[in-house]
């Protein structure tokens, strides 16, 4: 043990990379064990405690534009290009 290093900072320092071990262990297990759930025929399978996005917002609409709302959108799509 060096003389210039406190007893406390080498268990702070052993408890660190104990820490670190164990959390790489615990988080190759987890991906693992989702791998080996995605390819046994569960395509969606996510990981524990990730949520999964929902769409908040209101339904997408789509509206189909007569010949001459296209000509329209296209010359304006055109104007305003050119800027």
């Amino acid at each position: 043990m060096s003389e210039h290093v406190a007893p406390l900072q080498l268990i702070g320092v052993t408890a660190l990379a104990l820490a670190t071990v164990v959390w790489m262990v615990v988080l190759a297990r987890v991906v693992r064990h989702t791998r080996r759930g995605a390819t046994a025929g569960h395509p969606g399978h996510v990981l524990p405690g990730r949520s999964q996005r929902f769409r908040t917002g209101p339904p997408q609409e789509a509206v189909e534009l007569t010949p001459a709302e296209q000509d329209a959108f296209a010359g304006l799509v055109r104007r305003l290009g050119g800027r």
